[in-house]
């Protein structure tokens, strides 16, 4: 059995005439919850634009559950 963690990301977004999108910190979250023993597995889009640009997600973490 697995345990799941979520982790709350924003995409910041900047530029004018080309709006751009840039998540940030996502690299040291993944990275710190691997030191803690839970493994990346996927994010889910949770604020979407209507032009389908994702404005934040829920990265999904796993640790399986021993005992």
């Amino acid at each position: 059995m697995y345990q799941y963690k979520y982790e709350k990301i924003s995409v910041q977004v900047s530029g004018l005439g080309i709006t751009e999108y840039k998540t940030k910190n996502y690299k040291q979250k993944i990275e710190q919850q691997a030191k803690e023993g839970w493994r990346y597995v996927g994010y889910i889009p949770t604020l979407q634009r209507g032009n389908g640009y994702i404005e934040e997600m829920d990265l999904i973490f796993e640790k399986e559950i021993v005992g």
